[in-house]
């Protein structure tokens, strides 16, 4: 998927780009309904965000926030 206008499969990079779009939120409904327009789900657990890629759902990794 993308992050930052780049083509990546390496999760570390999907990471930062998903924590710096936090930075830009204030609420976290409004950071899942952005990251679903960049083609990611994410799913709120006990531990933190399962980050999933749309449409597929695959889940990529998990993010503790």
């Amino acid at each position: 998927m993308f992050a930052n206008n780049a083509l990546t499969e390496n999760f570390h990079d999907i990471r930062a780009f998903i924590l710096h779009e936090r930075a830009k939120v204030v609420s976290d409904a409004e950071w899942r309904f952005r990251m679903k327009g960049y083609g990611y789900n994410l799913r709120k657990t006990d531990t933190g965000y399962e980050v999933a890629r749309l449409p597929q759902n695959n889940v990529l990794g998990m993010i503790e926030v």
